[in-house]
């Protein structure tokens, strides 16, 4: 049988939605023209899709057996009609995305930049922040992906599980600091130097603290808590203080001789990235070209 491609994306909007409400709204239909539409579907199958309860919609068997069918066929649709408008140039729509600063250093530019080149009628909005940040921007449709720290799901937000990498943080300061002259040297010896560090309960803070507690050590004499991760380099960088980064956050600093890691046993530690999204909803396409591009430079990493 030859299924209708706006059947089956109704249905895959009801599959991701999990109520004809929500899933109207995604598609801008009524919920009476959606429930029509699943209609014929279901009879075009000959079975039911859908079992239809107070709190939703759940797939039948026959349902689950359609699913990868019927997603399949979608993405190769829009991916036909995407390639004909790259090459016409005819893509818009806005990117609405935030990012830790580690990611906004590096990964991210990358991934606007082939995203913007292959796509050069779209436009993008960034913002920087942790991820309480983030979090909230990402809730209140501030922006749509938001990119940091894997964390587990909660009811309203969740990580894209096919987009995950990896970076390493390190102890850093500057190219000229005191410490690096020092032979054998320990993650001891940073205890009593300034410190220069994100706030108390982000996530860098908690990495960093994880890395001490490991070696039985104290919290080191923090100075400084700034959000400011421009702040943070030159603090490092310019004035003394030691701080904890992932290297992508600093590259471009070490690249111009400015700060690197201190090398000395025990004093980084790996954590993964991901990218975040609503629950509830579709990501916007704009947003969804971006996806593409972060899961290509990811798979090379």
């Amino acid at each position: 049988m030859a299924f209708d491609l706006q059947h089956l994306v109704a249905f895959n909007a009801l599959v991701a939605a999990g109520s004809l409400g929500r899933a109207a709204e995604a598609l801008h239909v009524t919920q009476p023209a959606l429930s029509r539409t699943i209609r014929r579907l279901e009879e075009q199958a000959g079975a039911p899709l859908f079992e239809r309860h107070s709190k939703g919609m759940q797939l039948t068997d026959v349902g689950r057996a359609l699913l990868p069918h019927a997603g399949l066929l979608q993405r190769e649709s829009e991916r036909a009609e995407e390639d004909i408008k790259a090459m016409l140039g005819l893509a818009k729509g806005t990117i609405r995305v935030g990012a830790v600063g580690s990611i906004a250093c590096l990964l991210l530019p990358l991934a606007i930049g082939s995203t913007c080149k292959k796509w050069p009628m779209l436009r993008v909005q960034v913002i920087e922040g942790v991820w309480d940040r983030l979090a909230d921007a990402l809730l209140s449709h501030e922006i749509d992906l938001a990119l940091g720290v894997d964390i587990e799901d909660s009811d309203e937000i969740v990580a894209v599980k096919d987009c995950r990498w990896e970076d390493t943080s390190y102890v850093v300061a500057g190219r000229r600091h005191p410490l690096r002259r020092k032979p054998g040297l320990e993650l001891a010896d940073t205890l009593d130097e300034r410190w220069a560090i994100l706030p108390v309960g982000t996530g860098p803070f908690e990495h960093m603290k994880k890395v001490f507690v490991r070696q039985g050590l104290p919290l080191p004499n923090v100075v400084v808590e700034t959000r400011s991760v421009t702040a943070l380099k030159s603090l490092i960088g310019r004035s003394g203080f030691l701080g904890w980064m992932p290297e992508p956050m600093y590259d471009a600093e070490r690249k111009a001789g400015l700060i690197d890691r201190l090398e000395m046993p025990g004093a980084s530690d790996r954590r993964t990235l991901t990218a975040f999204r609503r629950r509830a909803g579709l990501l916007p396409a704009p947003s969804v070209k971006l996806l593409e591009a972060l899961r290509s430079l990811t798979a090379m990493a």
